[in-house]
């Protein structure tokens, strides 16, 4: 019983530092928040507004047709001051509609305007923009409400966070560097920021450049400068579920209130850029290449061999001077026969390796490798 009573405490004090409140907001409030500057919707979150055409066109079509849509979250950063943190795909689609979308432009700096495609509920409503539409369905669509859910600046910063990041974004999924990008400016940004700023050091750029589009518009950069630190600096920790194992580390570095890490950003700049240095000048953008039959590299990012080489380095640093030839082919002639080693390519390739066994195996067959030739 005593036990049961302490829980229910336990959550009643949490609740107690949650601060909230709902609205029912028309969507022209909502724009004319935007365009005042109550509604901040940031640049980088806005990048991620990547629904097609034809979801913008049928959200629109939804809200003529007056069907149920879900709420969106605001978090409140001053008075009368607003974050969208939730719901961007909804509200950039009424602001494309409208012609007030920031990413939205002409090459004349005049903004585009959705024209309507893909409605199935109303197929006449194709090709329309909002221009062109009828002054009574206009005035529907403007003042048409959606909830409204604000979380109070007076809440607990640390509840915010974890809040947030409970938020199923609904729509386009995310992929889960995004989701912390989006999320941990809730907690504390500086080292998210720090993250970013790495993803920008050239040498880096030109390690990582086999990476898809795809994955360089969802952040995979950024992600993989995490996974640099993480496992530089965490590797004992790491079990098997990769993307739970970065997350924990970005909130452990993050979290004002944590003493779990020290990190000392000056220093760790300094050991990424000249890791990257080193790992660029001997064999730039296929250092995380495999190689065929034939013990040719292949173009193609492997994310094992990224592992591998980035942190199977770390002990051979201060070691290696990238502006030295001769110690910079003997790195590059090491890594190609790492790279055609039968055990080496035993250990990254094909699936189950991404668990703590085969990661540290990995990273200490080439640590073994370049220690034994300097």
């Amino acid at each position: 019983m005593s036990q049961g009573i302490d829980l229910i405490s336990a959550v009643d004090k949490k609740i107690d530092k949650v601060r909230t409140r709902s609205l029912d907001l028309s969507f022209n409030e909502i724009m004319d928040m935007y365009q005042d500057g109550e509604l901040i919707i940031s640049p980088d979150y806005q990048r991620l507004f990547r629904w097609s055409e034809g979801n913008q066109s049928r959200f629109i079509e939804s809200l003529l047709l007056e069907m149920p849509v879900p709420p969106i979250f605001f978090i409140e950063r001053s008075e009368g001051v607003y974050e969208l943190i939730d719901g961007l795909q909804r509200i950039s689609s009424y602001l494309h509609f409208r012609g007030r979308h920031e990413l939205k432009k002409n090459d004349d700096g005049s903004y585009q305007k959705l024209e309507l495609t893909d409605c199935d509920i109303v197929p006449e409503l194709n090709g329309m923009t909002y221009d062109q539409l009828p002054q009574a369905l206009s005035i529907k669509l403007k003042r048409n409400f959606i909830r409204v859910d604000i979380l109070r600046k007076e809440s607990d910063q640390r509840l915010r966070y974890y809040m947030f990041k409970r938020l199923n974004t609904g729509g386009e999924k995310l992929s889960d560097q995004e989701i912390r990008n989006s999320v941990i400016k809730l907690l504390n940004d500086e080292f998210n920021q720090f993250i970013i700023q790495m993803s920008k050091v050239q040498a880096f750029k030109d390690c990582i450049a086999n990476i898809s589009t795809e994955q360089n518009e969802q952040r995979y950069d950024q992600e993989l400068v995490l996974r640099f630190f993480a496992f530089k600096n965490n590797r004992t920790q790491y079990k098997h579920d990769v993307g739970d194992f970065l997350t924990d580390y970005l909130e452990e570095v993050s979290d004002p209130e944590s003493n779990e890490f020290t990190f000392n950003y000056e220093e760790e700049e300094k050991i990424f850029t000249q890791t990257f240095l080193i790992l660029s000048k001997a064999l730039g953008d296929q250092v995380f290449s495999g190689t065929n039959t034939k013990g040719t590299l292949v173009k193609r990012f492997l994310t094992y061999h990224f592992e591998a080489f980035s942190i199977g380095i770390q002990k051979a640093l201060d070691k290696i001077d990238p502006m030295n030839d001769e110690t910079i082919n003997k790195i590059k002639e090491t890594f190609l026969e790492i790279k055609n080693d039968p055990q080496f390519k035993q250990i990254t390739t094909g699936g189950g390796k991404n668990y703590s066994r085969p990661l540290n195996a990995r990273i200490e067959f080439v640590e073994e490798k370049v220690l034994a030739v300097l």
